[in-house]
Parts: structure tokens; sequence; C-alpha cells
């Protein structure tokens, strides 16, 4: 193992952002607090600094870091315990056929070209829908940890693709984009489903899924996956229904 390799968490240097208009609340502003030098983030490193609520976009490592607001809150799903309620039993009786294949982490015009789609239909106005091949490219495809981008296909149609870091203690769940254009499909729910069962077949306990933002309709939804941790105050609980309501 190399020296880069070894070196601690302690080594590492912190730095908090000028404060930006908020990507999920309007009207709020947010500042992020920013691991660096990036190039010695390695799995294990970031492994460490995701069970420190971090995330990361390409290589930049971050985790929210704002003034006054305390929306965002970091969570996961312990694998073990996790209990499917009716409608995920059903997103997943219906797409448990699809067809899941790793590749290599390389820009796929096929790939770009359903991002491009999902972004115009499901995200339009929120700056992602604008992304060339460079911003895809450093926002999925760049990476110095352990990443796998799996593709979905049906009757051998691109239906989605999920951008996954695999860590010493479970899955991290990147990114994930799907067809649009074919309704009540629930694909989301059934890939979180699919790294639930990829996270207990390698036998690791965790998913994590980011961040849970109770008043972002693009984020509240994680708070249906049960049981749920939360990262609060520095240590990680279960979260339930009065936690839902007054997080935020």
């Amino acid at each position: 193992m190399s020296q880069l390799q070894d070196l601690p968490y302690s080594l590492l240097q912190f730095y908090a952002t000028a404060p930006y208009e908020c990507s999920y609340l309007p009207e709020r502003v947010a500042r992020s607090q920013v691991a660096t030098p990036g190039h010695l983030i390695d799995t294990l490193l970031y492994g460490e600094l995701v069970r420190d609520g971090f995330r990361r976009s390409g290589v930049y490592t971050y985790r929210p870091y704002c003034d006054q607001c305390r929306a965002c809150v970091p969570v996961r799903i312990p694998v073990t315990h996790f209990q499917s309620n009716r409608s995920q039993s059903r997103a997943w009786r219906k797409h448990v056929d699809l067809e899941a294949r790793e590749l290599s982490l390389e820009f796929s015009d096929e790939h770009y070209a359903l991002y491009r789609r999902y972004q115009h239909a499901r995200h339009a106005g929120g700056g992602m829908d604008q992304d060339g091949r460079e911003q895809y490219t450093h926002f999925l495809l760049e990476s110095q940890v352990d990443t796998r981008l799996i593709e979905f296909r049906e009757n051998g149609n691109l239906r989605m693709v999920s951008i996954i870091d695999c860590l010493p203690d479970g899955l991290s769940s990147v990114y994930t984009f799907y067809d649009p254009d074919i309704a009540k499909t629930a694909y989301g729910t059934f890939n979180i489903l699919w790294q639930i069962a990829a996270c207990k077949q390698i036998g690791r306990p965790y998913l994590y899924l980011g961040y849970w933002i109770r008043d972002c309709a693009k984020m509240n939804y994680k708070q249906h996956f049960s049981p749920l941790e939360g990262r609060i105050n520095g240590l990680w609980q279960r979260l339930g229904k009065a936690d839902f309501m007054a997080l935020g």
C-alpha cells in the first residue's frame, strides 16, 4: 500500500466556501465545507468522510456548512433491517427483469443522451439541464475512489444508468438517471432497492443516500425507505415520524 493510501484523516484540510444561492430551498443562502487536497482522498479516506456527512461531486468532496440552516441531513439505510412497503415491492416486481451490467467509468454518447433527456424532463431550469459533455464528465465520470457505473436495459433498450461508490462499510448512491418518457415506471425506487440488494450481496451494512431535505420534494422521498438513519449533531441515529416532522 502506498504512502498516499496510508494518509490519515487528520492530514486533510477543510475550508468553507463563500455563501451561494441554495439549490434546494428557495430564498436561502448556502455554504459548503470542502475537504482538500482532493487528490489524496482515496476510497478508505472517503469512506470516513461519508460517515462524517460528506458527499462528492466528481473529485470535489463537500458537506453542507450553512450559517443558520440545518435542513440537509445525511441519511443511510441499514440494509439488513430494511423492509419494503407495498409500492416499493410493486416497483421491484415490475423491473426485476431489467438487465444490469457494470461498465467502465467512461463517456458514452448513449448514456449522455439519456442524461440530457432526463435533465430536461425532470429538472428543467435547475442548471444541470444545460450540462455539456465536459460538465457531465466532471460530475459523473471523474472519481478517485472505487466507483461503479451500472446500466440497466430492457430488451436491449437503455432505461437507466446509476453511478455508485463502493465504500468499506457500504455503497454510496452518487447519481441515477433514467428514461423520462415512460410513465409510472418507479425506476428511481427500483434503483434504490437494487442497490440495497447489492449491499446485502457483498455483505456491507449501509446504503448511503446523500442528503434528505424535508421541504424539498426532490429530496424528501428518501424518508419512505425504512428504517432510515440520519446523522444529527455528529451522531448516526434512527429517524422516525417525529424527526421527519421536526427537522428542516
